[in-house]
């Protein structure tokens, strides 16, 4: 008896054990896959790519920024057109400093901070953006941010 009640305990934490490392992995991959999105964003959005740059949002994107409160992916795309048809200015993203990814099935939240510079007219201004984004597994198995809300400590003197 004695045998069989270690062997059911064996085969409990064993199985548990591989449940739990396969989460992890599965985090992980999933930690790698938004990190690369990220990545592609701060690509696209630096080349000026509208397209590349509004793919990584959900079709039911809402945020918050200063000044709006409930933005629509309609309404940053279309911000984000204009302020790429400005010619007079060069904007530029670094790779966003990740404070941490806690992934919980197909919800995903990315603490993070965004360094922008902008330059007009040899003019140079760089600014520090906080962030929250709450990214969502697509059904295509992507990631995209459905979520987020950003602000800045001080805005940028060369954007209006």
């Amino acid at each position: 008896m004695f045998h069989h009640l270690w062997l059911a305990t064996f085969v409990v934490v064993a199985a548990a054990s591989t449940v739990t490392a396969s989460a992890r992995a599965d985090s992980t991959a999933d930690e790698a896959a938004i990190t690369q999105r990220l990545k592609i964003w701060t690509e696209a959005f630096n080349a000026k790519d509208s397209a590349g740059t509004c793919g990584l949002f959900a079709a039911d994107l809402v945020y918050s920024l200063p000044g709006i409160d409930q933005g629509s992916r309609d309404r940053l795309c279309g911000n984000l057109n204009r302020l790429f048809a400005k010619s007079d200015r060069q904007l530029q993203y670094g790779n966003p400093d990740i404070h941490e990814i806690i992934v919980e099935g197909n919800l995903a939240i990315v603490r993070l901070t965004w360094t922008l510079t902008v330059q007009v007219n040899g003019a140079a201004d760089t600014t520090t953006e906080e962030g929250i984004d709450i990214f969502r597994r697509q059904a295509d198995g992507r990631w995209s941010i459905a979520r987020f809300i950003a602000f800045t400590t001080r805005p940028s003197k060369l954007l209006d």
